[in-house]
């Protein structure tokens, strides 16, 4: 139909359009009874396709939670299109990358792109303009795709996707549920207007699309004519994409197939969800799409919170178990992991440590909102730190110290993650803050991975300097300040140097934080602040050399000796740490070796300090003490360091290997 005018007037020429071809088998399911179920002999193995539009750091947090539900109950490959802004694909890939779930494909389509597409349509629905990339589907997903489940983020699946998947032989375009709110009747309250649908309309929270048909009828040209056409009286849509999928349908009535209303149960208020399903069994899909999400009415809300929860506090490590019977495409990522791991020796005593080195930890980066932009002089500094559940409270402490940017790598497993969450947002302090970046890192295996969260953190460091310090320190009040002026007084940007701030510790838990160098000095002598590990671990800081630091008023510069750990801040390409140190000992003393190894120069500045708050001692320093094993491979792990620092640093490292046959 060429002229413009017929595609609108002639719907049934769009059914012409489709033939007799309309009729697609798919065999995927057979029928029995009412429902259909699927056959248990022989399995599909054919992969379902799934797309999601996904912007912002709230909404992949939410898609994590409907991808954690698909792939419990799923048995078959799945394919994952995403239509994400910058943020959600950073977030996206990398957590799908460190998660290495068996037979799941991931694509990235970028929605910034389509922007241009959508932008001319006036929105009010919070969901902004992202909520109307669903219409461009057919133009953006692959041209060989010819149909794909369209989700909502806010989705919890109770089954099996592939049962969603078998509907689509029965229909020829469009598969929607009905939407189960009176709005579009258009009686919520007087003079309320909604966009013209079919009956109560359709909700787009789940949508099947036969991609290839909606391109033979033109469908681009269609939904934006009857866009274009409906926003001349009313102004802007309310629902997004919703209110122009039913104004659309509305005209073409045959595109659409009514699905059962279990594939979608809605549960805003004013909802007729309830007579959905008579029982618990019947729930296939559960949808909250109520801006107040869990706190929405509903008789039997307790229930679905209650497997909403589950998903989200789910380890998603259980996730990653293989598919029986279904030949997927080899990982690469996963055949090299297994391959060096068959490379370790299992009788080795310290075989559970050198695992733990390759151990891919499923990783979400900006777990919470983040918005900073470094400052335009070249100075600026992100303190880094990682941190597990036990150590949360220092959060608040830290932030009223240090205004400046922030990166945390948090250890911590599913349900913890939600128990931060919850505790973030109901904190004053971390919520006014939005340069603060929390990357959780999940837990796996036995050992504190403490140097893979300090390189997380690092990795997502946007600033030219970083302050490498850890969780139970207190860094002076104005120490961001200093730091940065302290860049351009020692010209940190042509010369390799890592400035050192001294560290000092306090055994009382509620020490009156020293304003000034001259109230440290003097705690210092009446006997409330010793110099950091003062009493155990004195080597680790001797070379800050505290006794000339007391009247220096201007940087010096020290030497490294064998087991200087000192805190300091560096440029943001320095050296990672080494992943081979698990738990306690030898994880920062390493990194300085390194740096000295790439001859950095250790500069002492004479007004910074940093103060280590009293805390009960972690596992892992526990394991220590009490382990003769953990010693031993600890050795072990040293010496085979020390040997790579002479292979990798020559005649330089020989120094590394004498310093500590003398200590």
């Amino acid at each position: 139909q060429s002229s413009q005018g017929t595609l609108n007037r002639n719907p049934t020429n769009y059914e012409q359009a489709l033939g007799d071809s309309g009729e697609e088998k798919l065999p995927l399911m057979e029928e029995t009874s009412s429902r259909t179920r699927l056959s248990p002999l022989p399995r599909p193995v054919g992969t379902i396709h799934v797309a999601i539009v996904c912007a912002g750091y709230n909404a992949s947090r939410d898609v994590v939670t409907l991808v954690k539900s698909v792939l419990f109950h799923r048995r078959n490959p799945l394919h994952f299109h995403f239509i994400t802004d910058s943020i959600a694909q950073q977030i996206l890939s990398s957590l799908f990358h460190t998660w290495m779930v068996p037979a799941v494909r991931v694509d990235f389509y970028d929605a910034d792109e389509l922007k241009s597409e959508v932008s001319w349509i006036p929105n009010k629905h919070y969901s902004g303009i992202y909520g109307l990339m669903k219409l461009v589907l057919t133009k953006t997903l692959p041209s060989d795709l010819h149909r794909v489940i369209v989700l909502d983020t806010d989705i919890t699946f109770a089954t099996d996707i592939a049962e969603l998947w078998a509907v689509f032989h029965k229909f020829k375009v469009l598969g929607l549920v009905e939407n189960q709110s009176d709005w579009y009747l258009g009686n919520l309250w007087k003079n309320h207007r909604p966009w013209p649908a079919l009956g109560r309309g359709f909700n787009t929270g789940v949508i099947l699309l036969l991609l290839d048909r909606l391109r033979k009828l033109r469908w681009e040209q269609m939904w934006r004519l009857t866009a274009e056409r409906e926003l001349m009286s009313m102004l802007s849509t309310s629902l997004a994409d919703q209110d122009i999928f039913n104004a659309v349908i509305k005209q073409n009535p045959f595109l659409v197939h009514q699905l059962p209303c279990f594939w979608n149960v809605q549960l805003s208020d004013h909802t007729r969800s309830e007579q959905c399903y008579k029982d618990v069994s019947d729930l296939k899909v559960i949808h909250w799409n109520s801006p107040k999400k869990l706190r929405v009415k509903n008789k039997h809300v307790e229930f679905f919170r209650n497997l909403y929860l589950t998903f989200l506090e789910y380890d998603g490590n259980l996730l990653r178990r293989e598919l029986f019977g279904c030949p997927s495409e080899a990982d690469h990522n996963s055949e090299n992991l297994q391959k060096t791991l068959s490379e370790l020796d299992e009788d080795d005593p310290c075989y559970e440590f050198r695992r733990e080195r390759f151990t891919v930890h499923r990783t979400h980066l900006y777990f919470l909102h983040y918005d900073y932009e470094p400052s335009s002089d070249n100075t600026d500094v992100t303190l880094v730190a990682q941190l597990s559940m036990d150590r949360l409270q220092m959060l608040e402490a830290i932030c009223k110290h240090w205004e400046g940017p922030i990166s945390l790598a948090l250890y911590m497993s599913d349900a913890e993650a939600q128990q931060f969450l919850r505790y973030a947002q109901a904190s004053e302090v971390l919520m006014s803050r939005g340069n603060v970046g929390y990357h959780i890192v999940y837990k796996e295996g036995q050992f504190y991975p403490v140097n893979l969260l300090r390189n997380v953190a690092m990795q997502q460091v946007n600033t030219p300097y970083m302050f490498l310090s850890d969780i139970d320190f207190l860094p002076m009040y104005g120490l961001y300040e200093y730091l940065r002026k302290s860049v351009v007084q020692l010209d940190m940007a042509h010369t390799k140097k890592a400035l050192v701030v001294p560290a000092f510790e306090t055994l009382r838990y509620r020490l009156s934080y020293p304003k000034s160098k001259a109230e440290l000095l003097s705690q210092l002598d009446m006997g409330t602040l010793f110099t950091f590990r003062y009493h155990v671990w004195t080597k680790g800081h001797a070379p800050t050399n505290f006794a000339k630091w007391r009247t220096a008023t201007t940087p010096y510069r020290v030497q490294w000796e064998a087991d200087f750990e000192p805190y300091v801040m560096v440029r943001r390409d320095s050296p990672e740490y080494d992943r081979r140190f698990v738990g306690f000992g030898w994880n920062k003393v390493a990194h300085i070796m390194e740096l000295d190894a790439q001859e950095y120069e250790f500069v002492v500045l004479p007004n910074a300090y940093m103060i280590h708050m009293p805390h009960a001692p972690s596992f892992d320093i526990t394991k220590f003490r009490s382990n003769k094993q953990y010693r031993v491979c600890l050795k072990t792990l040293k010496e085979e360091f020390q040997q790579n620092m002479s292979r990798r640093y020559g005649f330089a490292a020989l120094k590394y290997m004498t310093a500590e046959n003398n200590s």
